[in-house]
């Protein structure tokens, strides 16, 4: 069985599901997942939400959108769609992204090298919908047509038909999120084209223009830290709180005294966290203040808004909402004078401050920004810390987030780490900035709506559970612990709940985690056994 090749133009027209997903045409895993019976049955969408959300694309369901009411309603919102494209190419309203998206617009050879470099396409079983420049070449024929109004049969013949009505512009929506955003096919593409660019500005047309977007990045995510301080809802004194009763826990387990300090000004660092690190792997926040204790650095937190939560959601979505939450994360630093901000282990978080944010981080807001990654490393090697690298003698593997690694070149320095404190590190096939993505970047990793979930683990996450398993080849005895060091936020949450639906650490006692929990384990001057392997 093998996946219908869905034309261009069919996406205009009326169907039940435009090309469905199908768990019998995914790629295999290896052992000891590979047996049909190893992946779970992807749930079917229920008839609630098919009845009150557009669901025709693929089976899955990924920002809710409403059914509009009528036709006068699918018009309207077509014309908003129209709007937002005419204002992607205009400089005054996309100065930020408008020259590589005209380059990506016009030079696309169509010899699809980008389909062989995805993760979602391959292990789909190569679903044409899910090829990089599938949504690309339906941008690039509205674009060609309403933007350089180059209409008629010509046009057709030049570029490709293109039928535009709300059928289309609703499953654009949704194929918008059917990729990670990673860039591997713009790494991959022999002139530079970059489709995942094009899911980014499309995520962006719609959110601005249209208010679609993905409910827990917007709603539950920018607008909420913009609130309250935090995209977990907490504010500065249920963080303060929290974080005081992490140092005392970290006290406790490693001897060495940690007090947070809060609002000092003058600190060489800013260090500022994914606040979700805060409620769901304290450990890390934790190990961090071990460290850099125990390092005797100069450093704090804020209690400003957004100071104390790295995240940035809007990198994915919405520039807007993307430069408000960097502005705050900057005034934060200002308002301290600290020399730099360091950033946690969060890879969106590094990217949106430390690269994109360059474009509105200017004057005096344009704080010198670092990655914890470049700190640890000087720390490490530097001989700052007394490290008994037996403490770690179990197999650990390293996953690359895509935004420290591919997009920013951040490489050498936690593999620099884990060689000196892990003696049975090993690396995955591909690695370095040829790494896959987890599988919920772009968002993803906090997407689990009605069956999407399904989707994100069976087919976006499939590739790095397979490279998972094959760094483990021959070790998967649930009597040998084995760690997956995912020095990322969002990578970690991804791989949580991947390893949940797949039984991998009840199973076979596989563990993910941070850099800095590593590092701590193997400090002599804290009580062993930090890494714990029993309560998982």
């Amino acid at each position: 069985m093998t996946y219908k090749r869905v034309k261009i133009e069919e996406v205009s027209e009326p169907a039940e599901t435009l090309s469905e997903t199908k768990k019998e045409e995914l790629v295999p895993l290896p052992a000891p997942y590979d047996t049909p019976e190893s992946t779970p049955d992807f749930k079917p969408l229920d008839a609630a939400a098919k009845e009150r959300y557009e669901s025709d694309l693929d089976g899955t369901i990924a920002i809710s959108i409403p059914k509009p009411k009528d036709e006068a309603e699918e018009r309207a919102l077509v014309e908003k769609f129209l709007a937002g494209l005419e204002k992607l190419f205009r400089v005054e309203d996309n100065w930020t992204f408008l020259q590589p998206l005209l380059l990506t617009m016009e030079h696309c050879a169509r010899c699809h090298t980008c389909s062989d470099s995805c993760h979602i396409y391959e292990m789909s079983g190569k679903n044409p919908i899910y090829r990089p420049a599938y949504r690309s070449e339906i941008l690039r024929r509205l674009y060609k047509r309403f933007v350089k109004k180059g209409g008629g049969l010509l046009s057709d013949f030049r570029n490709g038909k293109i039928r535009l009505n709300w059928q289309l512009v609703a499953r654009l929506a949704e194929l918008s999120y059917r990729c990670n955003l990673c860039r591997r096919c713009a790494q991959t593409c022999p002139i530079g084209v970059d489709n995942g660019l094009i899911g980014h500005e499309l995520r962006k047309l719609f959110s601005q223009e249209l208010g679609i977007n993905s409910k827990e990045c917007h709603d539950l995510g920018s607008v909420q830290q913009l609130r309250v301080g935090s995209s977990t809802g907490m504010n500065a004194l249920v963080v303060k709180d929290n974080i005081e009763f992490i140092d005392e826990d970290m006290s406790d387990k490693t001897g060495i005294e940690v007090k947070t300090p809060w609002d000092k000004e003058g600190a060489d660092i800013l260090l500022i966290h994914n606040a979700g690190e805060i409620l769901a792997w304290p450990e890390n926040p934790g190990a961090f203040g071990v460290i850099f204790e125990a390092a005797g650095l100069s450093w704090t937190m804020s209690s400003e808004i957004a100071g104390y939560d790295s995240i940035n959601y809007g990198l994915w979505y919405d520039d807007a909402q993307f430069a408000r939450v960097a502005l705050h994360h900057a005034q934060a630093a200002k308002k301290l004078k600290v020399k730099k901000i360091v950033l946690g282990e969060c890879g969106h978080a590094h990217k949106a401050l430390t690269v994109i944010a360059d474009r509105i981080l200017t004057g005096d807001l344009a704080i010198p920004r670092e990655s914890a990654l470049t700190v640890l490393e000087e720390i490490v090697m530097g001989d700052r810390l007394k490290l008994d690298p037996s403490r770690n003698d179990f197999p650990v593997t390293l996953h690359d987030p895509c935004n420290m690694v591919r997009l920013m070149g951040i490489v050498e320095p936690q593999r620099r780490v884990l060689r000196k404190i892990a003696p049975r590190f090993r690396e995955m096939t591909p690695h370095g900035v040829d790494n896959y993505c987890c599988g919920g970047g772009s968002g993803f990793a906090i997407m689990s709506g009605h069956n999407f979930g399904d989707w994100r683990f069976q087919v976006a996450g499939r590739k790095k559970f397979e490279q998972i398993l094959n760094a483990f080849a021959g070790e998967m005895d649930p009597a040998i612990p084995k760690y997956v060091c995912a020095p990322c936020s969002n990578c970690k949450g991804q791989l949580r709940d991947l390893f949940t639906y797949y039984d991998l650490w009840e199973k076979h006692k596989v563990l993910y985690g941070g850099l800095v929990e590593l590092i701590v384990n193997a400090m002599t001057d804290a009580k062993p056994g930090f890494i714990e392997w029993e309560w998982h």
